[in-house]
């Protein structure tokens, strides 16, 4: 082990590690009394690693601002609440005086009693320390007052028993490994500049972006076999299945009538056989004639499936204060379509899920609203779900909170079939949007570097909410989509601090930005031209999304390897 790790460097070069998440609860700490009993040789080799870790970072910050020393021992370590080793703790050692006086012993004495010490005497070196520090006294003031020192560590060198004690497998993984990438241009930069600033610091060269992909033969040729026929002809070869840069040539035939004609054949198509697949798994009959909008997705609060589905509520209660004529005049028929699983014990990602079928209950069956507005939850969400969802899409929601998607892939997929994305500026959306153009996207809602201080406002009950957002909640609580109780749900976003209440994903702040944007692709949706080229522009965009090109990046930049010629 010693040869593999001091002198050889094997797992180091061998391991890279890719973050595809900055959720707290994805960044796993182990516990380390477990792993002891189970694991260990494997403990001990982390506590190796983790003290020679600790002596870099004490290398490189030095001494001179133990303040920021602590910090960085902080958030670097790979043990947490563990004592400090005793190469690392003798700089955080105390001097405490009989009469009550607390006096920080400075480095430099620390350090001269332990050139003094034998090294084999390193772990009584505290107490030796008490020794010499009690003569030096006696000898320098014999007629004083006595006052014998006392030795003691600071209290963050020591473990508090009141907490766990954990193996923080991130912080492993950035150690261990000779790479660390994120999966997306803002995300790798959120990786850097916050959830692992102090390692970037460290090894700035060791930290890059690998922007995620996904296979055109599944996602385009395998699900959507109409459309990939369409895209041959027009480009005049199926070479864009193996090289999807191929798929740019779209872009000059975005505004033909004829390959617009048979771009919405093919979508319409594919939006009937999702008709017979909301019909089968959910008994709701729905207009192949009205947009399908849809999110799937895992359900999770920073996804925001709510914002979604309050913007709907919203939507339909001002279509139930119009007349039947200034509905058809103001909002464009939609079919608004859920997917996807909570995790077993996310009790908030369930209460959401319920309002979701509530609201479609509802809303399905007024007739006044008819074939304007249809709310579907399709259950057991799946990849062979999906491949009937992708093509038949033409507006796909990808609404996180900014900064906490570290990619998506499903954006990537959609965009790939012509669907057009409405979302924030977060994961891949940046860069999809970059690619087929901002004009080609709708955007809304705050961006990353805004969202903390956003949080901050809220905390010391500065945020005002929007009138649009009240009227909402208000609305849900007058019991208009049954007799559940929604205060759970909607006391989530209120309130100004706590994590699952006070908004923490922003809901209310983006609310307004939100039905806003709705509105500008009801209006884009009316001219179906302009819909069309919007959509060809979109798969005309996605080549750089083919994990092709990810797989290729990979190789080169941190594998390390080279294709080889097959005979």
């Amino acid at each position: 082990m010693r040869l593999g790790v001091s002198q050889k460097g094997t797992t180091e070069g061998t391991v890279a590690y890719t973050n595809h998440t900055v959720l707290p609860e994805a960044l796993e700490k182990w516990s380390l009394d477990i792993m002891q009993k189970l694991l260990p040789r494997h403990v001990e080799i982390i506590e190796t690693i983790d003290e020679e870790l600790m002596n870099n970072i004490v290398s490189k910050y030095g001494t001179a601002d133990i303040s920021l020393l602590k910090q960085k021992l902080k958030d670097m370590r790979i043990l947490d609440n563990v004592d400090l080793p005793a190469s690392v703790a003798k700089l955080f050692v105390k001097t405490k005086m009989k009469k009550g006086k607390l006096l920080v012993e400075s480095l430099e004495s620390i350090a001269e009693a332990d050139e003094k010490t034998e090294p084999e005497e390193e772990e009584n070196i505290l107490s030796e320390t008490t020794e010499k520090k009690g003569e030096s006294d006696s000898e320098e003031a014999p007629d004083a007052e006595k006052e014998d020192p006392e030795y003691e560590l600071d209290p963050f060198a020591k473990y508090d028993p009141q907490l766990p004690r954990v193996v923080r497998m991130a912080n492993l993984c950035v150690v261990g490994g000779h790479s660390v990438n994120g999966v997306a241009e803002i995300h790798s930069e959120i990786v850097k500049q916050d959830v692992f600033n102090s390692f970037y610091e460290m090894w700035p060269t060791k930290f890059q972006n690998k922007t995620n992909g996904v296979t055109p033969r599944r996602w385009i040729r395998f699900c959507n076999p109409e459309l990939s026929a369409i895209i041959s002809k027009w480009i005049g070869s199926d070479d864009w299945i193996l090289n999807t840069d191929k798929l740019a040539g779209l872009k000059k035939f975005a505004d033909d009538e004829d390959l617009q004609s048979e771009w919405r054949t093919a979508k319409r198509n594919n939006k009937m056989k999702v008709v017979s697949l909301i019909r089968d798994k959910t008994g709701y009959v729905v207009s192949p004639d009205a947009m399908f909008d849809v999110q799937v997705k895992r359900i999770h609060e920073y996804k925001r499936q709510l914002l979604n589905i309050l913007g709907i509520v919203y939507r339909y209660k001002k279509m139930k204060e119009m007349s039947a004529k200034d509905r058809i005049k103001s909002f464009v028929p939609r079919v608004c379509i859920f997917g996807g699983k909570a995790f077993a014990t996310y009790v908030q990602a369930k209460r959401i899920v319920k309002f979701i079928t509530d609201v479609a209950a509802t809303v399905n069956y007024d007739p006044d609203i008819g074939d304007l507005l249809k709310v579907v939850f399709v259950p057991d969400y799946n990849v062979s779900v999906a491949e009937k969802l992708i093509p038949a899409s033409e507006l796909s929601q990808h609404i996180s909170t900014a900064g906490m998607e570290a990619s998506g892939t499903s954006n990537m997929k959609f965009a790939m079939n012509g669907c057009i994305l409405i979302g924030t500026l977060d994961g891949a959306n940046v860069e999809i949007r970059e690619e087929v153009g901002e004009e080609n996207f709708f955007l809304f809602g705050a961006h990353a570097p805004e969202i903390a201080g956003l949080r901050q406002e809220r905390a010391e009950g500065k945020f005002v909410p929007d009138p649009r957002f009240e009227e909402v909640k208000e609305y849900v609580r007058s019991g208009v989509f049954g007799t559940s109780n929604y205060d759970e749900l909607m006391g989530s976003l209120e309130g100004n601090e706590g994590y699952g209440r006070a908004d923490y994903f922003l809901v209310g702040k983006d609310f307004p930005s939100y039905i806003e944007c709705q509105e500008k692709v009801d209006e884009a949706y009316r001219d179906q031209k302009l819909w069309t080229r919007m959509s060809i522009l979109n798969t005309a965009g996605s080549p750089k999304f083919s994990s092709d090109r990810t797989i290729h990046e990979y190789a080169k930049d941190i594998w390390d390897i080279s294709p080889v010629i097959m005979p």
